[in-house]
């Protein structure tokens, strides 16, 4: 699910964004109407998408966007006149007056953005420091010698007893070393 937080100068609106939102299937994080409110809430957060227009009632959306923690993407809903000063600037646009349409797939193309970094970001493999790598090193080794195993059946056997035991490697390695050296 997608950290949503709306943020317009007049609650009433960001409300109606919010429950167009929420009829379309989206979850909305937060509600506010000034950007140190938004930037509060997310700072919490991830990463999420937060919906604003040009001027809410203590900064504008360029200060709000440098404000923002990594991770999170702006849709600006402004004037065409205005948006045409914002180009280029990683910022998603959408010029008023509003469709609906228009907000539901540019939110849900953001949304999609966010889902596939996360995937990337989980798929990119740790590395191991030092200390971690002679340890693992380690308990192939003894592995290795007290059960006449190669270098690859250790390995295996290690990541075997990771996923069994939803630890990582450096885990499992350490508790190997512990019941081999009793």
């Amino acid at each position: 699910m997608t950290n949503i937080i709306v943020v317009l100068p007049k609650l009433e609106d960001a409300k109606g964004i919010k429950s167009v939102l929420v009829r379309n299937g989206f979850s909305v994080t937060g509600v506010c109407t000034t950007g140190a409110q938004a930037i509060s809430q997310a700072d919490g957060l991830n990463d999420g998408i937060v919906i604003c227009s040009y001027k809410m009632m203590d900064m504008v959306y360029s200060e709000l966007h440098e404000c923002l923690p990594p991770g999170f993407e702006m849709l600006l809903m402004a004037s065409q006149r205005l948006i045409g000063e914002c180009y280029g600037n990683d910022i998603v646009c959408l010029s008023m007056p509003l469709k609906v349409g228009d907000l539901i797939n540019t939110v849900n193309m953001m949304s999609e953005n966010i889902v596939r970094r996360r995937r990337k970001l989980k798929q990119k493999p740790r590395v191991r420091n030092a200390e971690e790598e002679a340890l693992f090193r380690e308990a192939k080794e003894v592995l290795m010698a007290r059960n006449h195993m190669t270098e690859e059946e250790a390995h295996r056997y290690l990541q075997k007893c990771s996923m069994d035991s939803g630890t990582n490697m450096v885990e499992t390695a350490q508790m190997v070393l512990a019941m081999m050296k009793d």
